[in-house]
């Protein structure tokens, strides 16, 4: 649980210094995140997951956020997956 914790972390700290220049640029769309990396942008964040497991397998750790100015909690999808 540790590692999905650190990943969640170091994916959100990475997310939350570019987002400024994401919500000017691609407002609503969900970032695939990996080892602090945006991987690429989806219009759902189904999309962003499938595309996730595809890329990572089930097991692999990464994380989905929404582009948006206001804090969204995405419940699951805002967690590493593991």
């Amino acid at each position: 649980m540790d590692k999905i914790q650190e990943q969640v972390d170091r994916n959100y700290a990475a997310f939350t210094k570019r987002l400024p220049e994401l919500v000017a640029e691609h407002p609503g769309k969900f970032a695939l995140m990996k080892d602090e990396e945006i991987v690429e942008l989806f219009d759902t964040a189904r999309d962003a997951l499938v595309a996730g497991e595809k890329l990572y397998g089930k097991d692999a750790l990464f994380s989905v956020q929404q582009i948006t100015s206001a804090a969204v909690d995405l419940g699951f999808f805002s967690h590493a997956l593991s």
